[in-house]
């Protein structure tokens, strides 16, 4: 049969960049060339401002997917899975038993965000409250490295991911008598290794298989030694200052991350215990909470994480702390800047000079963390149409990142005994370029391509068939 076998695959990534992140997998099975299988793997929420009106459609037809996998439960891998079951999607939605947790806390913020932003622009909400929770009632809770069977054709391996916790490597076996398994592993946002959760360990039977990798690239120009620590010491100099901390977090993962380190400061004797902390955000107290009850899959040693004199933040108490001018670091979501308490916190505190502001992560253009970013100390900036001159100190790290960097990435791959096909995807256009290069000429591998809307690439289990241009977003 070999490569002229009509067993194949092909698969389309349905965003471009770093944000809305969505694979529309299409197989077909020898015996019913008009009978296909469509499954995606993760359905994200895009989060540039040039991209919104995305987060309203697809380019395919939802009610024709059979099932959606999940790598993991960040909004932009799992913020448009609602407005899949609102447009005819009526299958299972396969994920670690941790993001299984997650998922209706992370779904029904991300309703609440659109509701609110749906107000304020005069927009139609693109989903309903129900849609969440049809997505939560249809979630499947899957264990680590057990064969679960998505279709009657089709079994699906979930290995640990250090992105965060509950996140997962994807393995998908597609099976037909007669051919070769299709085997293709998915990455997601990777990383291996994280203060909270075991390093990942892949099984030997996996790195021996033929496979096809769709290999993340967000720090694919980047590697470890070239990433700087600086947020030590830049808290460490504004407390010297006396000023207000205001540290901008992701609600899952990070905000933990950042907590752990201000406890090892604190033990280590570099920040006093009696400078307040300060945690805001709904969503970032809940998963913290979780956190600390041992609901998800972490390290039992690091249950007991965070620092002293912590402080969980409501309305009342936000109040208080945007009049005060005492020293203090105050954690709160979102991220980026654009959403949560932090909408209200920047442009309050954004003119004064007794102030940093911190950004612990990726700001993607468009967001509030990137305008300020590209607003120069004492210029003005229009913060949710408020304008403010930028007094405040605002600072930027990534070595808090939850992606692995290119140095990683490569080693990662180089186990792989039998790379047929590798795809990267989950890149601004230029890195997953460069990237691709370097997999070329570091890795052994028999094709290397780069995923993005614009391309179809169709391979069996011998590699790739050829390529086919598409008109996607």
């Amino acid at each position: 049969m070999g490569c002229k076998s009509r067993f194949h695959v092909d698969i389309m990534d349905v965003h471009d960049g770093v944000t809305g992140s969505c694979h529309l997998l299409v197989v077909t099975f020898p015996d019913d060339d008009d009978n296909k299988l469509k499954f995606i793997v993760d359905c994200g929420m895009f989060q540039k401002e040039e991209d919104k009106n995305y987060n309203s459609i697809f380019p395919f037809n939802p009610a024709g997917v059979s099932f959606c996998l999940i790598t993991h439960a960040h909004v932009d891998h799992i913020g448009r899975l609602p407005l899949l079951a609102k447009k005819g999607f009526t299958g299972k939605v396969y994920a670690t038993e941790t993001t299984c947790k997650i998922l209706p806390e992370a779904l029904r913020d991300c309703w609440r965000i659109s509701k609110s932003k749906s107000k304020e622009s005069g927009m139609i909400m693109a989903y309903d409250e129900e849609d969440v929770q049809t997505i939560v009632h249809n979630s499947v809770p899957c264990q680590y490295r057990a064969p679960i069977k998505v279709h009657d054709r089709v079994e699906a391996y979930f290995f640990r991911n250090c992105h965060l916790p509950g996140a997962a490597i994807i393995l998908v076996k597609i099976k037909y008598p007669g051919e070769k398994d299709i085997n293709i592993l998915f990455t997601g946002d990777f990383n291996d290794k994280s203060s909270f959760q075991p390093e990942i360990s892949i099984p030997q039977w996996v790195l021996d298989l033929p496979l096809t990798v769709i290999q993340e690239a967000t720090y694919g120009t980047t590697n470890t030694q070239e990433i700087v620590p600086c947020f030590e010491c830049n808290l460490l100099t504004a407390i010297g200052e006396e000023k207000t901390i205001l540290c901008m977090v992701f609600s899952l993962a990070r905000a933990q991350e950042i907590l752990y380190i201000l406890r090892k400061m604190q033990d280590e004797g570099k920040l006093s215990q009696n400078i307040p902390i300060y945690l805001d955000g709904k969503l970032a107290i809940k998963y913290t909470n979780m956190y600390t009850k041992g609901e998800f899959d972490i390290k039992p040693e690091m249950i007991d994480f965070l620092p002293e004199n912590l402080t969980s933040v409501d309305k009342p108490v936000r109040s208080v702390l945007l009049e005060e001018r005492s020293c203090k670091i105050i954690l709160t979501s979102s991220g980026m800047g654009s959403y949560g308490p932090a909408r209200t916190y920047i442009p309050t505190l954004l003119d004064r000079s007794d102030v940093l502001m911190h950004f612990t992560g990726y700001t993607a253009v468009g967001t509030l963390g990137r305008k300020l970013k590209d607003t120069p100390k004492g210029e003005t900036v229009d913060v949710a149409g408020i304008v403010k001159r930028r007094e405040a100190d605002v600072e930027y790290t990534s070595e808090f990142s939850a992606h692995a960097k290119a140095d990683t990435m490569i080693t990662f791959l180089k186990q792989f005994k039998d790379l047929k096909l590798v795809l990267v995807n989950h890149g601004e256009p230029e890195v997953k370029k460069a990237f691709a290069e370097r997999i070329v000429t570091e890795v052994e591998a028999k094709e290397v391509g780069v995923l993005d809307s614009k391309t179809l690439f169709r391979f069996n289990t011998w590699g790739l068939i050829k390529t086919i241009p598409t008109k996607f977003i």
